[in-house]
């Protein structure tokens, strides 16, 4: 029930970082409860084991990134999303695929840069496309097979 509940209120607001001390899912001022701390961070861990989130500063864990979906499923979406519009032995760069007219409303529209290169790094090693270097990071170019 956590996990789902993490997910969907940080993907439904496009929300990548949670803070731990500053999340309202904690809290249900309506009723006077709150989770406890050491609480929070056992469901946080939890979530991160069922791997849609990640420690940004594991040693302290006050930020936890969300992956609004693995990158194994991102890499899924984005392949389809190449086949449905013709990106099939064409290139896009990937500030294309973050911010571009043609991806609104796909799960990787806006997504972490991170999570979107290890999704394409996942093409990649699967022989779906190649990534090539531009004069910026936004500017690298995917050309997919």
């Amino acid at each position: 029930l956590w996990r789902e509940l993490i997910l969907n209120y940080h993907t439904s607001l496009r929300v990548k970082t949670l803070v731990v001390h500053d999340c309202p899912l904690w809290k249900n001022e309506k009723i006077g409860r709150s989770l406890s701390q050491k609480d929070t961070l056992l469901v946080l861990e939890d979530f991160c084991k069922s791997g849609h989130g990640e420690w940004e500063d594991p040693e302290v864990k006050t930020r936890c990134r969300i992956l609004w979906r693995k990158p194994e499923q991102l890499a899924s979406d984005i392949y389809d999303w190449a086949e449905a519009n013709g990106f099939i032995g064409g290139v896009c760069t990937v500030y294309e695929l973050h911010s571009g007219e043609d991806v609104n409303g796909m799960s990787f529209q806006g997504a972490d840069e991170d999570l979107l290169r290890r999704a394409l790094d996942i093409l990649e090693q699967q022989g779906k496309c190649s990534i090539f270097q531009g004069e910026t990071s936004s500017e690298d170019g995917i050309k997919f097979f």
